[in-house]
């Protein structure tokens, strides 16, 4: 497969941006996620707040309150040229006024929601498509938030309970996006403990690299396969290629998993990790984060 010449910017979730987007609670006095930066990178990485970026709210299930907001964040760091896509079902992706837009725009963004809404109404529409083909083709910017980030790679995860992810069964996975091969995402990871559940879908699928995305921090992928962990919080690498034993093919389902030889790596910003060569760097972007020292 060509190298893509776009970016992927993975982001593990929005709450701190005012609305938790998976249960539609909103919290309005909160901008700490735009305040860390991680907006002001997608707005970089896109070109500039001259550039369009439309905004795609499929996944919420409060898509105008969620794209108001959005709105909102990114006129405060002065960018104002950006749409809303407020597609609703499979009907609405085949208007072409929206694939006239997704042609000229400069980059997309997905929110948060519901990822099985992304892949269930998108999945095989020249809408995306068009949007493959740009990314893979062009120096083009496709950002994801929470599902919007799940959705990104063929793999996805739709369903699984964090409290019993270490029971076989317990995690679904289907078919997402496909921008990205050999990778599975997770979102909201620290905050709701999904360790447990992406190391079982890593364990059965060892070829593919896990990426636990925390709040406030995600992960820029160049070339699909350089990857820069932006944001304030952590990135958690899940490596199966080296598992020695696993009991995950022999057990019936409801039955804990055993797994042995996950390799997992932590980083923060500034960190990186090469997913074709499953290879840690610890200086990818311009500067880790500083060791912190007591003050007197």
């Amino acid at each position: 497969m060509a190298v893509p010449k776009g970016k992927l910017i993975a982001i593990g979730g929005a709450e701190d941006k005012g609305t938790d987007l998976e249960t539609g609670e909103i919290h309005r006095n909160n901008l700490n996620f735009f305040e860390l930066g991680i907006l002001r990178r997608i707005v970089q990485e896109t070109g500039g707040i001259h550039q369009r970026i439309e905004v795609i709210t499929t996944a919420s299930t409060i898509p105008f309150e969620v794209g108001n907001n959005y709105l909102d964040a990114f006129g405060k760091i002065g960018c104002t040229n950006v749409g809303l896509l407020h597609i609703r079902t499979r009907e609405d992706v085949a208007r072409p006024d929206y694939l006239e837009r997704i042609s000229t725009c400069d980059g997309v963004m997905f929110s948060g929601g519901n990822q099985m809404r992304l892949s269930s109404i998108f999945g095989g529409t020249p809408f995306l498509k068009m949007i493959a083909k740009r990314y893979q083709e062009e120096d083009f910017v496709v950002a994801g938030t929470s599902a919007g980030a799940m959705a990104m790679s063929s793999t996805m995860i739709y369903e699984g309970n964090a409290t019993r992810a270490h029971l076989k069964g317990e995690v679904k996975i289907t078919t997402g996006l496909g921008f990205l091969d050999q990778v599975i995402i997770d979102s909201h990871f620290e905050k709701r403990g999904r360790f447990a559940r992406l190391a079982q879908v890593v364990s059965a699928n060892p070829s593919c690299i896990g990426i636990g995305l925390g709040e406030d921090t995600g992960m820029l992928i160049t070339e699909g396969n350089r990857m820069e962990a932006i944001g304030s919080g952590l990135v958690m690498i899940v490596d199966g290629h080296d598992i020695v034993h696993s009991n995950i093919a022999d057990i019936p389902e409801g039955n804990p998993i055993s797994v042995e030889n996950l390799k997992v790596h932590f980083c923060a910003k500034g960190n990186g990790y090469f997913l074709h060569e499953r290879k840690f760097v610890e200086k990818m972007g311009a500067a880790t984060t500083p060791v912190m020292t007591d003050v007197f």
